[in-house]
């Protein structure tokens, strides 16, 4: 059986030289429209403590939606979870208890309907991941719909920016229909993006019916511009909350191991809570090429322009280890503070 990773690795290498900047052939060319910028002066970012997944959950969740103005009341939110492959020895997917409170804490101030929607990327069979990774038995609890996006019916959706060849991207309907969508990645560094998490996560809305598994038209044309493309053609209303309880390092996203941050990350600006995020990891986001490339029109990366709020970056930062190719990418004394 060929590996993701050989499988990938021919593909990967064609498409990295032209994925992100630092190859534009006409770099006085805007690469996004009008409509793609998102950037405003500032953003909001909340740091919650949560020690553990057997806590009451569901309040920390109700306390980090309340410090934002988000239309629930009313409103069909769609769930998108992070939910790639099973290891029981593993932290890979958002946990089953983090899925749960999402659930009940956004039916609690409101929502009309609350969907758990996933294409995951990495396997077909999604029975077996949500029976093994325990998020079938959370859908069962709360009586929750689940939609596989791999088999949901699709739109062609033009994309907002080029940072891939792909122009259009067909996109389910349960994600392009949704009232708000959230974004649940798990706080995670990556083997080829550095980190993967609220924009990373997108990959997922992606239909592998269309486009393969594990997502290769994406991979080929560029991992960190196809992330780009992707959170810049969806105009639906967003949010994320980063399960950061117990997170990965390593050689993430699979094969990494757990790393302890006690921490969820609320925010609408998934490149502020990514930054956020990052800084949390001890990762410099600017250095991280396809979050200082979304600065530019998706959201805010400076510090000084993220309104932290609740928990200080500072005070939870924790070391998680990354490859040796990505060390350059690690936070120095310097550069703590920015």
């Amino acid at each position: 059986m060929v590996s993701r990773r050989s499988f990938l690795k021919t593909g990967l290498a064609a498409a990295a030289g032209a994925s992100l900047p630092g190859c534009r052939s006409e770099p006085d060319e805007p690469r996004w429209d009008a409509r793609a910028h998102r950037k405003r002066e500032r953003s909001d970012v909340a740091i919650l403590r949560a020690e553990s997944y057997a806590g009451e959950l569901v309040d920390t969740v109700k306390a980090g939606l309340k410090l934002f103005p988000l239309e629930i009341s009313g409103r069909r939110v769609v769930l998108k979870p992070n939910l790639v492959e099973f290891d029981p020895q593993g932290v890979i997917n958002t946990h089953p208890a983090v899925l749960a409170s999402a659930i009940e804490a956004f039916l609690q101030l409101g929502a009309r309907e609350v969907v758990v929607a996933e294409g995951p990327g990495h396997r077909r069979d999604n029975e077996y991941l949500l029976t093994e990774s325990g998020l079938g038995e959370v859908l069962r609890d709360t009586g929750t719909r689940y939609v596989d996006l791999n088999h949901d019916s699709v739109r062609p959706v033009r994309l907002l920016s080029r940072y891939t060849p792909l122009g259009t991207l067909y996109l389910p309907e349960t994600v392009l229909d949704a009232d708000l969508l959230v974004s649940m990645p798990k706080l995670k560094t990556h083997h080829w993006a550095a980190v993967t998490l609220s924009m990373k996560n997108m990959f997922g809305v992606v239909p592998g019916a269309v486009y393969g598994w594990p997502k290769n038209v994406l991979h080929w044309s560029g991992i960190g511009g196809s992330i780009i493309d992707i959170n810049a053609a969806l105009e639906v209303p967003r949010f994320n909350i980063v399960d950061g309880i117990v997170g990965m390092e390593g050689n993430g996203p699979i094969q990494g191991e757990p790393k302890r941050a006690g921490v969820l990350v609320f925010g609408d600006d998934p490149v502020a809570v990514d930054a956020t995020c990052a800084r949390l990891m001890s990762i410099d986001p600017w250095r991280v090429s396809y979050l200082s490339e979304a600065e530019a029109f998706l959201g805010n990366i400076a510090s000084e322009r993220i309104a932290q709020r609740a928990e200080d970056v500072d005070t939870l930062r924790q070391d998680f280890r990354v490859l040796e190719s990505f060390e350059t990418l690690k936070i120095t004394p310097r550069a703590a503070a920015g």
